[in-house]
């Protein structure tokens, strides 16, 4: 199976998630309920790592959680694991394979709290260390760069994160979730659009990659797939604070590459795009629902209004998939095996 067959897939992973892991939602809500949790840490790397920083936007947000992202380091180099009390000790990872995130959760038993791998290897070593195992269901992924793993990691947080709600607000956003699925299936008629936007970019060498709150995640995991399939330098960046230095660095024509959905930070987004095109001449890739936004920008990309901020990353990472699957065949690169990269790193 193709990486471009993978990103065509995720409508389909996502309705097997939505269908099959209700259950254990509700079973962790209810541990985490029933001891007094007060925080989360998070353990992960890479692909993974990304949609953690999803996960500390939406549990502070919807669930007024503290979400702390582990230091590996700290329990596998160090030996020197920080005090886990009252905390749900969560690691996320497609293999399950990797030691130091494997160690978090060893660690977080050892201390005496729960548990829960979110996992695309149900048998894993980091699911056999958990207490509740999430089964994302994304299939095989063979693909080394990971689609259709991340945005099944997205949903399992988002739907932890509604099972975590208070009753009279989940019936709302479980409707809200269960059109998620459709709304990713019409982005992917964007593919040839994209297509053709991607040769724009073909010798492009370097970028900025821009997002804010929820889309952080979206940031950071488009800068990533950009660098690992492309082998462009692209470096991810909140709308704050690519104001406090890093903008001295956009002069006429260089490619800056944003997230703007509707919400609480497209006003800020707005502001800062409109100042690199009036002021700095970038060059603009948005992917927005909003139509003034659009106009700044030479290659947009837009997205229906009907998704609500709080699931954004989960479609608007898939236009943006797709954009550095057609951006690494332009440039004559693997889709599948990236240089120097394997599907599964064992760190320790």
């Amino acid at each position: 199976m193709s990486l471009y067959q993978e990103i065509q897939e995720q409508p389909a992973v996502l309705r097997a998630g939505l269908a099959q892991n209700q259950a254990v939602m509700a079973a962790i809500a209810a541990a985490a309920a029933a001891v007094g949790l007060t925080h989360v840490v998070v353990a992960a790397r890479g692909t993974s790592d990304n949609a953690a920083r999803y996960a500390n936007y939406l549990w502070g947000a919807a669930n007024q959680l503290p979400v702390t992202l582990a230091t590996p380091s700290l329990f596998s180099l160090y030996g020197q694991p920080p005090r886990l009390r009252d905390s749900l000790v969560i690691g996320i990872s497609q293999s399950g394979e990797s030691p130091d995130i494997v160690g978090v959760l060893a660690e977080g038993r050892r201390q005496g709290q729960p548990t829960v791998a979110i996992t695309n290897a149900p048998d894993s070593p980091l699911a056999q260390m958990a207490d509740f195992v999430v089964d994302i269901r994304a299939g095989v992924e063979t693909a080394v760069a990971a689609t259709k793993s991340y945005t099944a990691q997205l949903l399992a947080i988002a739907m932890l994160s509604v099972a975590w709600r208070p009753e009279r607000e989940r019936a709302m956003a479980a409707a809200e979730l269960a059109a998620l699925p459709d709304q990713i299936a019409a982005l992917l008629d964007l593919d040839e659009q994209i297509a053709q936007f991607a040769t724009r970019y073909r010798y492009m060498q370097q970028c900025v990659v821009l997002g804010r709150g929820y889309n952080y995640a979206t940031a950071f995991e488009w800068a990533l797939k950009i660098k690992e399939l492309a082998y462009v330098v692209a470096e991810p960046y909140s709308s704050a604070d690519f104001r406090h230095g890093p903008i001295a660095i956009v002069e006429p024509g260089f490619p800056v590459l944003a997230v703007a959905p509707s919400g609480k930070v497209q006003a800020d987004m707005a502001a800062l795009l409109n100042r690199l095109q009036a002021e700095h001449g970038a060059e603009l890739l948005v992917i927005s629902d909003e139509a003034a936004l659009l106009a700044t920008a030479v290659s947009p990309i837009s997205i229906s209004p009907e998704l609500p901020e709080w699931l954004s990353p989960l479609a608007y990472i898939v236009p943006a998939q797709l954009f550095c699957y057609h951006l690494t065949r332009l440039k004559g690169y693997d889709t599948e095996s990236p240089r120097g990269l394997r599907k599964i790193t064992r760190t320790e």
